[in-house]
Formats: structure tokens, C-alpha cells, sequence
């Protein structure tokens, strides 16, 4: 007589160690499985309560400057590296890590409206009402460490004097140009003291300007007359421009899709863009109660982060009309300048108080080490989160965030004039003749008309 006997090795089950966790053999037959979905469910919607309830994204806040954040760069060439610059003329370098000034950099007699690092984070350059630009050493990632009882203050490598204050400056991927945004748009080399070139389209001030990742010949710029323009170096005029009812009042390139860029507004929206078709807008992020002042992408290109005139800052998909987070504090004001790290786990923000915040990306992400095991337990509930976030349960509980009052009411009386202007239009619709009255778009509703 045969007989059918269940045989294991004793590798599978043995343990190499009296400290190792006992192994457990598992059939994942899905016919011997029958509640696997629900078994999964209710992970999923322990995975995301576990979330709200280990939120803590405020890391730390760091203070030091005496005026309001007005601007902020990060140097590319150093990860814990952050500059920031305030209203008082104070340029600052921040070690995040121990969330203290490494290093000032004093001179300008106004307000900082611009700064930005090269790429290779070895000259730092800095701009404001003063009509000065200001070219700055920055020292070695060696040398960071901070020692209060010596002098950390630098003298600038150059000082240019112009016509016009600045209101905004980027500096050239790979390369040795910088451009600023004042009167005109000016383009500038690391050893001219005058503008190589200068672009000017109308007569209102530029308010920002973004080189291209991607072509480094290419930017784009917002002004104060309502429009964002599109230069090219390789050109002696500018190429495109389109008008708004709004003023932008910055603008961020997605590093991973060049051709697109999103334009932080004055009407609570971000439009994001791609420069090939400007008359219409690929995706509007909505979300805010008042003027958006600022925005930055993620290193990966797959969400950005805003700050607004409303206090508090939001977190957005590329391709997302809402904000999948909102963070605030009672104490943070107006929200002027924000940065993402360069490893895309944290975010700065600047603000009207004089702070500086520095915020987790994920709000209920694991700090300092993960074990292994550690981290496949938060892939798979990753995992299992993604499968199940459409159901209406965990939909509920992901999407549900606490809002500061004025938000609150702000957002609900958004709500109330949105409808109020939706059914206005129904009626004037109902009571013209067939075909007088055509729906516009909320991508192209904003858009006043394209110049080229």
C-alpha cells in the first residue's frame, strides 16, 4: 500500500539562531484562501487609521532671522544644505540636521527677493531691493560643522549694482549664467559685471523666473501685468507668452517632465502647464483659500508642495486636482517661500513669523533606522492601502483632514460662491437662445488669450 506523506526540509523551519524570529511555513493557494480579500480589507483600513493617528509631520522649527522669510535655495550639492533670506537683508545658511545657522551672509542693505546655488553648490547668489546682485562663496560640506564662538559671516565674492530692483533670480542648469527678474529679465555670467543680455516684454515688473531643467537655454517667467513668458537664450525676442485674469506669482519645472511647469496663482489655484499648448491648462489644483505664494516639485517629479497667504501648506499630486496632505500650525503665519529636500523626505517653509519649519514628506513616515523586516511590513501595507483606497471606508478615513477654522469657513464659503456662479450660469443657459451661451472649462476659463 502507498501512502502520500507531507515532507519538509528542517532549513525551512529552523531557526540559525536562538534570537531569530521561528519560521513559519505558509500555503498561498488562493483555493485554500477564501477570505484573503477580507483578511486584506481589514488590513488596509488598520493601515490607514495607524496613519492618522502616528501623523506627526512637524519635525522641528529653526529660527534666527528677525524679518519675515521671504526666499529660500537649496544647494544641490549638499543634502542637509539650506539657504534662506528675510525681509531685514539676513542671508542665512542652515545645517537641517541640527536645524541651526552654519553660516550668514551679511550686505544687503533691503529686502532679499531672490536667491539660488549653481549646480555644482560652489557660488551662491543672492538678490533684492537693494538693486544689487551678490555673488557668495559657499563654503565645503566639510566645513559646515557650526562653532559659536567663532565668526561665521562671509564677504561676497562680487556685488553688482543696476538700474532696478530685483524680485527674483535662478540660476542656469550646468552652467555659468544666472538670470533675474526685475524691470526686465537679465542674464548674467559669473565673471561679467553687466548683463550679457536682457529680454524685455512690455513695461510691468517680473515677478519670478524658472530656468529649464531639461534645456538649459529655456525659462519662464511670471509678471505683474497677469502673464507668463517663455524666453529662449538662442533668440534675441521672447517666444511665447500667455495672460491670465490673475497674477502668478511663481512658477516650478517638473524635473522629470521638462516640458511642464505650474504656476502658483493669486486666485487660490495652481495651473499646470505644458509649454508646447498654452492655451489650456492641463490639470488645476485647487485646495487653497487664498493667494498661493509659492511652489516647489519633489526630485521625483510625482507631487509638488505650496505654501499660501492662508497660513498653512499643501502637498499636491502633478496630476491631482486636491491636496492628498495640509499642514499647519497655530503659530506659523503667511506662508511665503517652500522647498522640498533634495531626497524628497522632507519640506521647508518660510514664513511671515520669522521661522523656518521643517516638515515630513509622509506625515506618519518612520524617523531614524528601519530594520529590514521594518520596511517590507510598510511595503506591503503600501500595497495593500493602493488596492483598497477606492473603497468608501478607507477613502473616507484617508481623505479626512482637521482644519484651522479660518480654512474651514474660508473653504466653505469658496464652496457656496462656486455653486452660486455654477447655477447663475444654468439659468442665463436655460433662458438664451440654443447655442449663444457655450460652457467654458475651468483649464481655460482663467485664460485670457495667448501671444506668441
Amino acid at each position: 500500500m502507498r501512502l502520500k506523506v507531507i515532507s519538509r526540509s528542517t532549513d525551512d523551519f529552523t531557526r540559525e539562531r536562538s534570537q531569530d524570529l521561528q519560521r513559519v511555513f505558509r500555503n498561498f493557494d488562493p483555493s485554500l484562501r477564501h477570505q484573503e480579500k477580507a483578511v486584506e480589507y481589514v488590513r488596509a483600513l488598520n493601515a490607514v487609521k495607524l496613519d492618522k493617528i502616528f501623523a506627526r509631520p512637524f519635525v522641528g522649527a529653526m529660527d534666527g532671522h528677525i524679518d519675515a522669510v521671504s526666499c529660500m535655495a537649496k544647494n544641490p550639492n549638499h543634502l542637509k544644505g539650506i539657504f534662506s533670506g528675510s525681509m531685514d537683508g539676513d542671508v542665512r545658511q542652515w545645517d537641517l540636521a541640527t536645524r541651526r545657522t552654519v553660516r550668514q551672509f551679511p550686505g544687503h542693505q533691503g529686502a532679499v527677493r531672490g536667491l539660488t546655488v549653481s549646480t555644482d553648490g560652489r557660488i551662491l547668489v543672492s538678490c533684492g531691493t537693494d538693486c544689487t546682485v551678490r555673488l557668495w562663496k559657499v563654503p565645503a560640506a566639510t566645513l559646515m560643522e557650526s562653532d559659536d564662538g567663532s565668526d561665521n559671516s562671509s564677504q561676497p565674492l562680487a556685488v553688482h549694482v543696476w538700474k532696478n530692483a530685483f524680485w527674483g533670480v535662478d540660476h542656469q542648469w550646468d552652467g555659468d549664467l544666472f538670470a533675474t527678474a526685475g524691470a526686465q529679465v537679465d542674464i548674467w555670467n559669473h565673471n561679467r559685471s553687466q548683463p550679457v543680455n536682457s529680454f524685455e516684454w512690455g513695461k510691468d515688473t517680473v515677478t519670478s523666473v524658472r530656468f529649464n531643467p531639461g534645456e538649459p537655454n529655456l525659462l519662464a517667467t511670471s509678471a505683474s501685468d497677469r502673464s507668463i513668458s517663455i524666453y529662449d537664450l538662442r533668440l534675441s525676442t521672447p517666444a511665447r507668452k500667455v495672460i491670465m485674469t490673475t497674477k502668478t506669482n511663481s512658477i516650478a519645472w517638473n524635473p522629470m517632465e521638462p516640458m511642464n511647469f505650474t504656476a502658483a496663482n493669486d486666485d487660490c489655484r495652481c495651473y499646470s502647464y505644458d509649454v508646447r499648448k498654452l492655451n489650456e491648462a492641463k490639470c488645476v489644483h485647487i485646495d487653497h483659500t487664498s493667494s498661493v505664494m509659492d511652489i516647489d516639485y519633489s526630485p521625483t517629479g510625482r507631487e509638488f508642495v505650496t505654501g499660501s497667504y492662508d497660513r498653512s501648506v499643501r502637498i499636491f499630486k502633478y496630476n491631482g486636482g486636491h491636496s492628498r496632505e495640509i499642514y499647519h500650525t497655530k503659530r506659523m503665519q503667511r506662508v511665503f517661500c517652500v522647498k522640498f529636500s533634495c531626497d524628497a523626505s522632507y519640506i521647508i517653509s518660510g514664513s511671515d513669523d520669522t521661522n523656518l519649519r521643517l516638515w515630513k514628506a509622509k506625515a506618519a513616515e518612520q524617523m531614524g533606522v528601519v530594520l529590514p523586516r521594518e520596511r517590507k511590513r510598510h511595503e506591503y501595507l503600501e500595497a495593500v492601502k493602493n488596492r483598497y483606497k477606492n473603497l468608501p471606508e478607507v477613502r473616507r478615513i484617508d481623505r479626512h483632514r482637521h482644519l484651522p477654522k479660518p480654512i474651514y469657513k474660508a473653504s466653505r464659503q469658496i464652496r457656496e460662491m462656486t455653486e452660486s456662479a455654477r447655477r447663475k450660469e444654468e439659468r442665463r443657459k436655460a433662458h438664451s437662445a440654443p447655442g449663444s451661451i457655450k460652457n467654458k472649462q475651468l483649464r481655460t476659463k482663467r485664460i485670457v488669450r495667448e501671444v506668441e
